[in-house]
């Protein structure tokens, strides 16, 4: 029996034995008859009409090609609108140009070898943006009732669309050999959008504002005294500001005006001005250089300097503003102040110090609703808290909320001085926070380490050397990535990092 049993297990063994030397070799050699095909094949738009397409290596590929059709021909059963062969992998990622805007395509790749059948291929689909072939537009050539707006010569285009007004300009011969035409009958100081058009597809969009019309408004030059013109106003004035420097200290704003550069490509500039606002008043601010250097006490730019138990202010607009260089902050109520609205749109604040005071600085007044939106902010308040809104406010106006809205801002060394700065110091009883899509760079500051402060939503921030913002994220809705920033030491925060510039996430100035 014991010789029987041994006899088994030796012949088991050597059986074993004999498989695992036949099986090896399939294992560690396999041989195929074509290629494999490329996988995670990703179409990503660039400059409104190039794709850029990603796709992973296959072993023993050369080259690849790529073929283009209409997404009507997403059978790939007609001809291809493009062909690019002779592709290898190290020039992928791969961008092919020129397609035509707002138009689907679909895209398949192959790879493809020398000693080998070719793979089968893959494929996807991408729409293009629209086009934007249009030029800057000269700023000689805007006024209040028209625009000149240029284009590459000879383009082929049919018409320009205008909004607001709906305005269809059909393009002349004359017009699209030159690349230029001239919309007239224009309403002044007013937002348009204009659209270059070949039949229902756009190939250039420009957003322009039309100046002041002088008639409508009163003309202040350089050499007048500003601080008696602004405090002799008389509710609805509207002052159009022209180029050139405006040395000023305190003026006392009690009217509601408008206060705004005749020009917005040449601001005119308000160095070391102090705008104390009193009696209820509103302000309108727009297309101005505030300059607070030499400004009376290093104070602030703003200041509501007047208790008002029984009315409302009316609302404070600050837009396409450069403020720059005050001592204390920007805004500034530490009186008995109940704003209708506070918005802040469009502007680039920098070297604001904060001594002795916040970025946006609220004690005993609040604003119904405050909107924060399209600034760029930088090397500001570094040992100081930037928005900060105090229970006074809700002590002398119980019951009232206030909306905050804080979205699409650019915030470079803000709060930087140490970690216990913050962004948002609010401690009004009620209140809601919004505070989404920002790029923040460079802070050692916190969010807030006070329990009433109320943010219900903040997503799609970018947070860039700024951990302590990262680590505290109550919605863990953000990325850390590198913004890319063209010069930051300069102002010139143009983003570079592509993930950024499409989802939007920033200063819109800066994503172009």
């Amino acid at each position: 029996m014991f010789i029987k049993r041994f006899i088994y297990m030796l012949t088991l063994i050597l059986t074993v034995s004999s498989c695992k030397d036949d099986i090896l070799p399939e294992m560690t050699d396999l041989q195929v008859s074509r290629l494999f095909s490329p996988v995670d094949l990703q179409a990503q738009i660039m400059n409104q009409t190039a794709v850029r397409l990603t796709w992973k290596a296959v072993d023993q590929a050369d080259t690849y090609t790529i073929q283009f059709f209409l997404n009507e021909d997403a059978d790939f059963s007609g001809e291809p609108v493009k062909t690019v062969s002779d592709i290898t992998f190290d020039q992928v990622p791969y961008t092919v140009p020129g397609f035509d805007g707002e138009t689907e395509y679909a895209v398949r790749v192959q790879a493809v070898g020398q000693q080998i059948t070719e793979s089968k291929w893959v494929s996807t689909t991408f729409k293009t943006d629209p086009e934007q072939i249009f030029q800057e537009i000269n700023p000689d050539e805007l006024t209040a009732t028209q625009v000149t707006l240029h284009w590459p010569a000879g383009e082929t285009a049919t018409e320009i669309r205008i909004t607001p007004g709906n305005i269809v300009h059909s393009l002349s011969a004359a017009e699209i050999t030159a690349g230029e035409a001239t919309l007239t009958e224009l309403m002044s100081e007013t937002a348009y959008v204009a659209k270059l058009m070949n039949g229902n597809k756009t190939r250039g969009t420009m957003a322009f504002t039309t100046l002041i019309d002088l008639g409508d408004a009163i003309p202040v030059y350089p050499e007048d005294d500003l601080t008696s013109i602004l405090e002799g106003a008389q509710d609805g004035d509207v002052f159009a500001l022209l180029p050139g420097e405006y040395p000023t200290q305190d003026i006392t704003i009690s009217k509601t005006i408008a206060i705004k550069g005749a020009k917005p490509a040449d601001q005119p500039v308000l160095k070391g001005t102090i705008l104390r606002i009193k009696d209820g008043a509103g302000l309108e601010l727009s297309h101005l250089i505030l300059d607070g250097t030499d400004s009376k006490d290093g104070n602030q730019t703003l200041i509501y300097d007047m208790d008002l138990p029984a009315g409302t202010y009316g609302a404070l607009s600050v837009e396409n503003c450069s403020i720059s260089n005050y001592g204390k902050g920007v805004l500034y109520v530490n009186k008995k102040s109940l704003i209708e609205s506070v918005t802040f749109k469009g502007n680039t604040i920098s070297n604001i110090v904060g001594n002795g005071g916040d970025g946006i600085d609220f004690r005993n007044g609040l604003a119904k609703t405050f909107t924060f939106t399209n600034n760029t902010v930088y090397n500001s308040t570094k040992d100081r808290d930037f928005f900060r809104m105090d229970a006074g406010g809700s002590t002398n106006f119980p019951g009232q909320n206030s909306v905050i809205t804080i979205t699409n801002n650019t915030f470079n060394e803000v709060c930087s001085g140490s970690s216990s700065r913050r962004m948002l110091y609010i401690r009004l009883a009620m209140h809601q926070i919004t505070f989404s899509k920002n790029i923040v760079a460079n802070m050692q500051g916190i969010y807030t380490n006070q329990s009433s402060t109320n943010i219900v939503t903040m997503s799609k921030n970018n947070y860039f050397n700024a951990a302590n913002l990262a680590e505290n994220d109550p919605f863990d809705d953000f990325t850390t990535l590198d913004p890319g920033f063209k010069d930051a030491s300069q102002g010139d925060f143009t983003v570079s990092n592509l993930d950024l510039k499409l989802a939007g996430i920033g200063d819109p100035r800066w994503l172009q």
